[in-house]
């Protein structure tokens, strides 16, 4: 490798081992981005990015238009003579260069804003789809362990029903293995139902999602620091821009609110005809309006609500950083638990199968078998639902940071 590229590839490393692992098993940017694309509220404010150009070139045109003025009137002298006489004259406001550039920095605050708010709402929409097919994936897997829970009572009341016509279990353990297989199928049935009902709103949500049941995104653990993810979140945070946008607006209105106590002077040029044309008239003219006590009371006013921008702005980067904060301690937490719970998971279906094998060959009763079983179940189910905890915490990590599904906007 050339010196040039060596030096270079080992400058990125520090930075390449802070990127964090993007989990395998995310809906790809292909089949999310166009779902969230069509969202209503997206569409909103793509529309309201027009907006805010038409309101940022109003702000940039001068409010100021020209006037034209016309005058006709009759002198009447004593001796009884009447003499026509016109006037013509056009006049315009002049915007003084301070408030032009206050006015353009109201237009680049109406731009940002529009654009924040898009970024903002494209942000929340994948917030809400990652947690709807999240929940939508979740219950699916549910429900296949229902079923399989239910096929494992079915195939222990046919071993139970085999064992009592053989003579060799009581009548007992068949109401028992009974009531098992029946409570068993109540549960996948309200499994089934949730996995519908899950599917439903994620389908209807976003409309054109195929129903493809996939495996959960495995866990993944946090490769990268705290102050990594506050820094990444906080600098692609669009609430925080939106916040932002607001304090620039507050500021361009006080520093025009400021430049306004110097009124815009209102020129015009005339020209005239008097005495029935006998004398023309032509010249300029100047009006300057006197300021009063409204001016420096609105420039007070606004230079009040722009300190207030500035300590929303920093209560915002407060918030964002704790809850990024949060959010980090229970992805940790919730990775470590659902590790623990697979764990467990595994050795209580190790237990069940050592018991399953016990009975069949005659060495167990089948109160402990259905125990051991529940247990595995309810062990099995836990785990998935940790796992799923881990998923949502760290996948939504990555939502905020803009790391997957193209969330960053021009």
């Amino acid at each position: 490798m050339k010196p040039i590229l060596m030096t270079l590839w080992l400058a990125a490393l520090p930075a390449l081992a802070q990127q964090p692992v993007l989990p395998a098993g995310l809906p790809p940017v292909t089949t999310v981005r166009p779902l969230l694309e069509r969202d209503p509220a997206v569409e909103a404010a793509r529309a309201h990015l027009e907006v805010g150009e038409q309101e940022a070139r109003q702000s940039e045109a001068s409010p100021y238009e020209w006037t034209p003025r016309v005058t006709r009137q009759t002198r009447r002298a004593e001796a009884g003579l009447s003499y026509g006489e016109w006037n013509v004259a056009v006049e315009r406001g002049l915007r003084l260069p301070a408030k032009r550039s206050a006015d353009d920095k109201l237009a680049s605050a109406a731009r940002a804003a529009a654009k924040a708010r898009f970024g903002e709402t494209l942000h929340e929409a994948a917030r809400s789809f990652f947690g709807l097919w999240l929940d939508w994936l979740t219950a699916e897997h549910q429900a296949r362990l229902a079923g399989a829970s239910l096929q494992a009572a079915r195939d222990n009341l046919a071993a139970v029903e085999k064992r009592q016509r053989a003579g060799d279990a009581a009548r007992l353990d068949l109401q028992l293995a009974r009531a098992d297989a029946a409570d068993q199928q109540r549960a996948e049935l309200e499994a089934r139902t949730a996995a519908n009902s899950a599917w439903a709103q994620l389908s209807v949500r976003y409309p054109g999602l195929g129903r493809e049941v996939t495996a959960l995104p495995p866990l993944t653990a946090l490769s990268t620091p705290e102050r990594w993810w506050r820094e990444r979140i906080l600098s692609e945070s669009d609430e925080l821009k939106m916040v932002q946008a607001a304090a620039a607006r507050s500021a361009a209105l006080a520093e025009r609110a400021h430049a306004e106590q110097t009124p815009d002077p209102t020129v015009g040029v005339f020209h005239g005809s008097e005495l029935g044309g006998r004398e023309r008239l032509t010249g300029i003219s100047l009006s300057v309006p006197l300021p009063g006590a409204a001016r420096a009371a609105r420039g007070a006013r606004t230079a009040a609500e722009a300190r207030v921008g500035t300590f929303e702005v920093a209560l915002a980067e407060r918030e964002i950083d704790a809850r990024v904060a949060a959010q980090v301690a229970q992805a940790e937490g919730s990775m470590a638990a659902a590790q623990v719970a697979a764990d467990s998971a595994q050795a209580a279906q190790a237990s069940a199968a050592l018991v399953q094998r016990a009975y069949a060959l005659g060495e167990g009763d089948l109160q402990t078998l259905l125990a051991a079983r529940r247990q595995s179940s309810a062990a099995q189910q836990a785990a998935l639902q940790a796992q799923a905890a881990a998923v949502r915490a760290y996948g939504l990590l990555l939502v905020d940071a803009h790391l997957v599904w193209d969330l960053e906007h021009d």
